[in-house]
C-alpha cells in the first residue's frame, strides 16, 4: 500500500527531544531514579475549590454542549479578570475559550495567516510556534535574542526582520523557555513599530502569574487603543492555576478576529470541555491565595537553581524574571570531552546527562539555540539539589 501524507503534514517537525523523553521514561519504568528537569507544568495539585466546582458541575448536570467559543458566564469572568488585573476592557464578544492555550494559538494562526505571510518569532522560542505558523501556510522568521539582553527583542533586530510580508510578531512574556519579562518601555517600543507597520501582536501571557524580583507583568494590549486593536492576547488556566490537564485557554482580541477564530473552532472542535469551563469560572472568581503560595515556592527554587548552576564549573545562567525555567549556558563545554563523549551541541550534553547522571533536560536546539539547555524548576527543591549535584559530579569530579 502506498501511503502518502499531505505536504502540510510532512512539514510538521517531529519532536527533537522525543528520543531523550522516551529513553527517560523507559529508565524510570526500569526502576532507575531519573530526575526530570523537562517538566512544563506546575508540580502542584489543582486547588480544592476548583476541583469541587467541577464535581458540583457534574452533579448539576452541566455535561452538555456549550456555545462553541465558550460559556457566556466564563467569558464574562475572563472580561472581569482582564479589567481588574490587566487594565483591559473587553466584552464577551471579544473572547474565545479554547481547548488550552495551544489550541488558542492554533486558532490565531489559522485565522490571520495566508500563504506567503511571515510571522516573526524571537529565539529562543516555545517549541510549537514555528510548526503552528507553518501549518497555517505562513513562514516563520527567526530573530535571535542574546543572553546579554535577557533573551528579549531589541529594536534594531526587530526592524531588520520586518518585510512587506510580515503579518505578526509573537511576544511571549513571561517567556518559555527563558523566563524573560518585558518592561513597559520595551513593550512601548515594540507597540510603536507594530502600529506604524500595521502588524499583529500575538501576546502569549500564559505565565503572567509567575513573576519575581518585583517585576510586573504588563500586557502590551493595555498600552493604548491602537495596539490593543492589533493585539491578540493569549492566556489560560494551565500555569497559574495548576490546571494543565483541564485544557482551558482563551484569547481576547478585536471582535472581527474573535469571530473568525470562533468560526474556525466551531468546525474543528466545537466547545472546550464543559465541566472544565465551570471549574475555570471558580478559578477566576474564587479564592486566589493558592497562586501566591505556588509563586513563592517557585521563587525559592529559582533562586537556588540560579545560584547552584553558577557554582558549577563550565556552566552559567542569568536569573529568569518569570515562568519556571532557566536557560543554562553550556558554551564552555562545547568541544570538550566528558567521559569519552565529545560535546558538540546541546543534544550531546543532554544525552550524556541522562546516560551518566540520570538527569533529564531539554536541549536548547528544541528552542532554536544550541548553546543552552533548559531546566525546569517545576519540581521539588530536593530534586533540584540532587540533580544539580549529579551534574556537578559528572562534569567536574
Amino acid at each position: 500500500m502506498n501511503i502518502q501524507l499531505s505536504k502540510k503534514a510532512q512539514q510538521v517537525s517531529p519532536s527533537i527531544t522525543l528520543a531523550i523523553d522516551s529513553k527517560a521514561k523507559q529508565m524510570k519504568a526500569d526502576g532507575i531514579n531519573v530526575i526530570s528537569f523537562g517538566v512544563g507544568e506546575p508540580d502542584f495539585a489543582t486547588p480544592e475549590n476548583i476541583k469541587n466546582a467541577a464535581i458540583e458541575a457534574i452533579k448539576k448536570g452541566f455535561t452538555t454542549y456549550t456555545p462553541a467559543s465558550g460559556l457566556p458566564q466564563l467569558k464574562q469572568a475572563i472580561c472581569n479578570k482582564l479589567k481588574a488585573e490587566n487594565n483591559l476592557d473587553y466584552k464577551p464578544e471579544n473572547i474565545v475559550v479554547s481547548n488550552g492555550g495551544k489550541h488558542s494559538l492554533y486558532n490565531i494562526f489559522q485565522a490571520i495567516c495566508n500563504p506567503g505571510d511571515e510571522v516573526i518569532i524571537p529565539v529562543p522560542y516555545w517549541v510549537s510556534y514555528p510548526d503552528m505558523v507553518a501549518m497555517a501556510d505562513a513562514t516563520p522568521v527567526f530573530v535571535h535574542c542574546t543572553e546579554e539582553n535577557e533573551f528579549k527583542l531589541n529594536k534594531e533586530d526587530l526592524l531588520n526582520a520586518i518585510t512587506s510580508k510580515t503579518k505578526a510578531i509573537i511576544l511571549n512574556s513571561p517567556s518559555n523557555p527563558t523566563g524573560a519579562v518585558y518592561t513597559k518601555s520595551e513593550l512601548e517600543e515594540i507597540a510603536r513599530i507594530a502600529v506604524e507597520r500595521n502588524i499583529f501582536i500575538i501576546s502569549d501571557e500564559i505565565y503572567e502569574k509567575l513573576v519575581y524580583e518585583g517585576e510586573e507583568h504588563i500586557s502590551i494590549a493595555s498600552l493604548n487603543d491602537k495596539i490593543k486593536d492589533l493585539t491578540i492576547v493569549v492566556n489560560g488556566m494551565s500555569k497559574g492555576y495548576a490546571m494543565t490537564g483541564w485544557r482551558i485557554g482563551y484569547t481576547a482580541s478585536h471582535a472581527i478576529l474573535a469571530k473568525g477564530m470562533g468560526n474556525i473552532q466551531s468546525h474543528a472542535t466545537s466547545n472546550p470541555n464543559t465541566i472544565a469551563q465551570h471549574a475555570s469560572i471558580e478559578g477566576l472568581t474564587g479564592d486566589q491565595s493558592s497562586i501566591e503560595q505556588m509563586r513563592v515556592a517557585f521563587d525559592e527554587r529559582r533562586k537556588f537553581m540560579v545560584q547552584r548552576i553558577n557554582e558549577i564549573d563550565g556552566l552559567s545562567c542569568i536569573a529568569p524574571k518569570g515562568a519556571f525555567y532557566v536557560m543554562m549556558n553550556i558554551q564552555k563545554l562545547l568541544g570538550t570531552t566528558i567521559q569519552g563523549v565529545t560535546i558538540h551541541n546541546s543534544m550531546d550534553l543532554s544525552e550524556l546527562l541522562l546516560d551518566k547522571a540520570n538527569v533529564a533536560v531539554v536541549p536548547g536546539i528544541a528552542f532554536g539555540t544550541d548553546e543552552f539547555i533548559r531546566l525546569s524548576y517545576a519540581t521539588s527543591l530536593e530534586n533540584i539539589q540532587e540533580a544539580l549535584n549529579r551534574i556537578d559530579d559528572l562534569l567536574n569530579k
